[in-house]
């Protein structure tokens, strides 16, 4: 995707799960249509998300039960409300809710007890005009859904353990037991398709009402899958895993200046060769659905196309790694030879980019990222200062979800950086830092410039979404209801105009 062809545009980088609901997390209701509106007022052109996908443990979008099933929580209940699957008595079950943050471990079960009443009404055959959608969505899906449905159902079957500890029959069964089991648990992956055809309903309708209002869609997908996962468990020969389906070595990064052992993720990794036999078949599928749902797609980890760290699956750290070559030009020939060549991929090339990744990420003219925030952690020279940006052709973000808000972050920050972020910024005395980046962002020469809703609203660290390498408390932050008014939509357009992105 050649952003420098594309005008200049801007937008803001906001998870579904982060809108105002009164079922304790944001959905795909009225609140996202809200939004959509707040932006199209606020002249952005832009909304990116975090993966769409069914989350495993740890509430992480980039560790999913699936690569290619929506996220069950992301169902907006006042649209079931509608579809007369749900009642009004139904919803007064909701658990007290945090306005400012999610509590999965009472969302959860509720919303789950939630669907399977919609499940319930619906399996009583008097939604005849709904059926024929369901049906017709079954049957295009089939690909990924029937695996997904069956693994899941054998999940819950199995008191929701990982596949790994499964008997092994469950967890390298032959045809001959896979077609039984789809016959015992037909009503249980039968719940599973439903509630993914709910998903895709919502959301196909809700990028419908983006795109008419000028709003494109920017996704996520992580470059590897969850161990725990339908896609591992059902095409375990396109891994590298022993004869009983454990992985023989794991995904990671190297020890750095920011870890002395590097970081363990313990995804398994693609056994390449297989899929080179198949065509890359199954990243064809994956990537042709993510572009199905979205309009531009961000891969994350790109240089693990390039090269991936590979880990001895036991290790204790990533230290004990290795650097193997993988065969990213000729993954995303095949991809172009199947989707075109104008690919909407954004890479995301931050971390210790060689000039292998570069030459892979321009051949196929994908933009790359900058985030400022990386410019100013020192007084020093750096590639993420506007004035060094070689090329249009990326986006440019004051942060990530992997960082601090742009106010935490400042707030931290040493004083003689805070000193020149300051000065090269030329902040007014009572300007925020976060107003001072996204004037940045948006008067950079990058094509996009994305911000996190967070620095929009000038909030502190409790609104930060994740803090890599800690395991729980992330993934929850939402924003109050009536947060963005007319004036903050009114201030964002002004500044979109003044830069040339409206």
């Amino acid at each position: 995707m050649n952003t420098a062809s594309l005008p200049r545009t801007s937008g803001i980088l906001l998870h579904p799960t982060s809108l105002p609901s009164p079922y304790g997390i944001g959905d795909l209701g009225q609140a996202a249509y809200d939004f959509v509106n707040f932006l199209e007022k606020s002249g952005q052109h832009l909304w990116q998300i975090l993966p769409l996908t069914h989350t495993g443990y740890g509430d992480s979008p980039y560790q999913s039960f699936s690569a290619f099933a929506g996220q069950p929580l992301l169902i907006s209940p006042d649209l079931l409300l509608g579809l007369h699957l749900l009642t009004e008595e139904d919803l007064l079950t909701c658990p007290d809710t945090d306005p400012c943050h999610v509590d999965y471990g009472a969302v959860i079960p509720w919303k789950t007890a939630l669907l399977r009443k919609a499940y319930a009404r619906f399996s009583e055959g008097e939604h005849h005009v709904l059926s024929d959608k369901y049906y017709e969505f079954c049957k295009k899906n089939s690909g990924w859904l029937e695996d997904y449905s069956l693994f899941m159902a054998i999940k819950d079957l199995h008191g929701g353990v990982s596949w790994l500890k499964w008997e092994e029959k469950y967890r390298t069964p032959n045809e001959s037991f896979k077609n039984n089991l789809k016959s015992t648990l037909a009503k249980e992956s039968g719940f599973y398709r439903f509630v993914q055809f709910l998903f895709f309903q919502q959301w196909g309708q809700l990028k419908e009402y983006a795109n008419a209002h000028n709003i494109r869609i920017i996704g996520d997908i992580p470059i590897f899958v969850s161990m725990d996962s339908a896609d591992v468990w059902a095409n375990q020969h396109l891994f590298q895993l022993d004869t009983k389906g454990f992985p023989t070595a794991v995904a990671g990064v190297p020890p750095d200046y920011f870890s002395a052992t590097g970081q363990l993720w313990g995804n398994p990794l693609y056994e390449w060769d297989a899929h080179k036999r198949e065509g890359y078949s199954w990243w064809i599928s994956r990537i042709a659905g993510q572009l199905e749902i979205l309009d531009i797609l961000r891969i994350d980890h790109f240089r693990g196309f390039e090269a991936y760290w590979s880990v001895p699956y036991g290790e204790g750290t990533a230290v004990n790694g290795e650097w193997v070559k993988a065969p990213g030009e000729n993954l995303f020939t095949a991809i172009q030879n199947a989707l075109g060549d104008d690919l909407p991929i954004i890479a995301e090339d931050l971390g210790v980019i060689t000039p292998e990744v570069e030459a892979l990420r321009d051949a196929f003219s994908f933009p790359g990222m900058k985030v400022l925030q990386f410019a100013f952690g020192d007084t020093g020279e750096s590639s993420f200062h506007p004035h060094n940006f070689k090329t249009p052709n990326c986006v440019c973000y004051t942060g990530t979800h992997d960082n601090d808000t742009t106010r935490g972050w400042y707030e931290t920050l040493r004083k003689d950086c805070r000193k020149k972020l300051r000065h090269y910024l030329n902040m007014k005395k009572q300007e925020s830092a976060s107003l001072a980046m996204i004037r940045a962002c948006l008067g950079s020469t990058a094509a996009y410039a994305i911000f996190p809703l967070q620095d929009v609203l000038d909030i502190g660290k409790e609104g930060r979404m994740n803090t890599p390498g800690q395991a729980a408390g992330n993934w929850n932050w939402r924003f109050p209801k009536n947060a963005l008014t007319k004036k903050l939509a009114k201030r964002l357009k002004k500044l979109s105009q003044l830069y040339g992105r409206y």
